[in-house]
């Protein structure tokens, strides 16, 4: 046979089986989606026959999915049954809503502040059974108590570590960036917080939050901003904030992007968020901004906090305000108890950030590792190695909070 004919066989085949795949997974979250709505339905009519079917229907597809696959859904699995708990326990079916709830947490469901405060449930809550299936997931579903128990950090931890660099305005990157979407402009000419709250602005409005699929292959401000609005798509919270931090480097401002991370032990949870830390030099302090939520956060007295002031308030149950315009994709309003208090609690136990903040910072290239540092509290079970090289990435782990955040 051909080589040449050989290889266009393979190429359309695995582009065949490429597109049947992407098919079958946008098939796979069109049913879940759309299963969810119908549950939600029905749970708001109290139609049991009805919810009941739906979730025949739902564990069909979903048990005959492979392992890897099912993955992708056990949250819907688990709110499927949660759901279905809060449907028997407001018709006072007490045997049947404890034996969805014990499916749900089978599932992977473990939200224990939820459990404690949902109304649905108050008609079980003071069962003996509920509390003893409950009562197990206080060390891995409240958010609260797992991050004041991880408060702790070693400032002489003396592990090496790479120092933090943050690329130059004048990288030509930087400038085709700044230039090609008139940057100078968008953030204004007003004072430093004013210009840093307008690029936030911008980004968030410029793209959508997408947090169900993967962002582009190449993963820099200019490219991933041309290929959103060539697509009219967006980008997971790790895209927008790539996106915003490229464009606080190419306006001069010291940033970094960081990955905040649940404790997880039980790796059931692989659920993160990604946000945007600028170095205030009127504030001398890093300051908190999430484009994916047009968010940032102050104290009571509007003055603008870090990402560590912002996990030592949750610890310390001192006040904190979201801006009042903080929203999600201008659908939704944030709600400071459930982005800050589960949400970001949850979130802000470990904490990872590039050691180089700089222009196309994780596109693979042949050869190219991305370094990273790890900042873990003491309580933490997974402290050692020190260094761990995987694929392209290195991650340095620390406990030293001070030479994690220190000024750049």
């Amino acid at each position: 046979m051909n080589y040449r004919y050989l290889a266009l066989l393979i190429f359309m085949g695995v582009m065949i089986n490429s597109c049947h795949i992407e098919t079958s997974e946008k098939q796979l979250d069109s049913f879940f989606t759309r299963q969810d709505s119908l549950f939600v339905k029905a749970y708001q009519q109290r139609d049991v026959a009805k919810y009941d079917q739906l979730m025949t229907e739902f564990l069909a597809k979903y048990q005959n999915l492979s392992p890897g696959i099912q993955k992708r859904y056990t949250n819907d699995a688990a709110n499927a049954w949660y759901n279905f708990c809060c449907t028997y326990s407001l018709l006072n079916d007490k045997k049947k809503a404890l034996d969805c709830l014990k499916k749900s947490i089978a599932a992977g469901y473990f939200d224990f502040a939820h459990l404690q405060s949902d109304k649905d449930l108050d008609n079980i809550r003071k069962e003996a059974e509920f509390i003893s299936v409950v009562a197990p997931l206080q060390k891995i579903g409240d958010f609260l108590y797992i991050l004041k128990k991880g408060a702790d950090y070693q400032a002489n931890d003396q592990r090496e570590l790479p120092d933090f660099t943050y690329q130059s305005s004048d990288d030509p990157n930087l400038k085709e960036l700044r230039r090609a979407f008139n940057l100078d402009s968008v953030a204004g000419s007003g004072e430093e917080l004013s210009r840093i709250k307008n690029l936030l602005y911008w980004v968030h409005n410029r793209i959508p939050h997408d947090g169900n699929h993967n962002n582009p292959i190449v993963k820099n401000a200019i490219s991933m901003i041309v290929e959103c609005k060539k697509d009219n798509r967006g980008l997971n919270c790790r895209g927008l904030a790539t996106v915003l931090n490229e464009c606080y480097l190419s306006m001069g401002f010291k940033s970094r992007f960081v990955t905040c991370l649940p404790k997880d032990s039980l790796k059931i949870d692989n659920d993160c968020h990604v946000i945007n830390v600028v170095f205030s030099e009127s504030l001398k302090k890093w300051v908190w901004m999430d484009p994916t939520n047009d968010a940032w956060v102050s104290n009571e007295k509007g003055e603008l906090l870090s990402i560590e002031e912002v996990r030592l308030r949750l610890i310390g149950n001192l006040p904190l305000v979201v801006n009042p315009d903080a929203n999600w994709n201008h659908r939704s309003h944030i709600e400071i108890t459930d982005y800050l208090y589960r949400y970001m609690a949850k979130n802000l136990y470990l904490l990872e950030c590039p050691v180089n903040s700089e222009y196309d910072a994780e596109t693979v290239h042949p050869g190219k590792k991305v370094q990273y540092i790890k900042l873990l509290p003491l309580d933490y079970f997974d402290q050692l190695p020190a260094k761990n090289e995987n694929g392209n990435s290195v991650v340095y782990k620390t406990n030293n909070c001070e030479k994690f955040w220190q000024a750049p």
